[in-house]
């Protein structure tokens, strides 16, 4: 496993490029389709960070239909996963494909880790290990700008979670 160092949440850099350009993997570990546990990650693109209850949090988007989002409500910890540019087209495809019917990690080289019993990826330069405190889901009627609604033409809403940062790990540089 790479060497990492405990930074205070304070001190992450820019979220809005972390998180809406650079994009995340939500990793978490559950059960898998054959009853045996496994490890899964997305891509995101969607969320933030901030101070919400006296905590550093952050908070994420998964739709219901996503295999992630299964192994997201068995688990009390998961992981937001932050990389360079050279693991875009692995990230791409994070995104666009299913825990279900392909082993993102084998088909990527990437490499499910763990740290501090928080499923996460050796490969990360950042690793948020982070605590769920909230989670619902989106709703309809609460959309105040109608013309959102256009991203959920299956009205399939995703569920919003909030997440304590307990803790920020940086790749330390060889």
């Amino acid at each position: 496993m790479k060497q990492y160092k405990s930074i205070p949440a304070e001190q992450l850099e820019n979220v809005f490029r972390l998180i809406g350009k650079d994009w995340m993997l939500i990793t978490a570990k559950g059960t898998g389709e054959d009853g045996q546990e496994t490890v899964n990650a997305m891509t995101a693109s969607w969320g933030g960070m901030g101070v919400l209850w006296n905590k550093p949090v952050a908070f994420c988007f998964i739709r219901p239909q996503r295999y992630t989002h299964r192994l997201t409500e068995e688990s009390e910890r998961f992981s937001l996963c932050f990389f360079g540019e050279k693991y875009r087209s692995a990230l791409r495809l994070f995104g666009t494909k299913s825990g279900r019917d392909l082993d993102k990690f084998a088909a990527t080289g990437l490499t499910p880790a763990e740290q501090n019993g928080v499923s996460c990826i050796e490969e990360a330069r950042l690793v948020l290990l982070c605590r769920k405190l909230y989670a619902d889901t989106l709703r309809e009627d609460c959309f105040l700008m109608p013309e959102l609604l256009k991203n959920y033409p299956g009205k399939d809403y995703h569920t919003v979670y909030v997440v304590e940062i307990e803790q920020a790990l940086l790749c330390e540089k060889k």
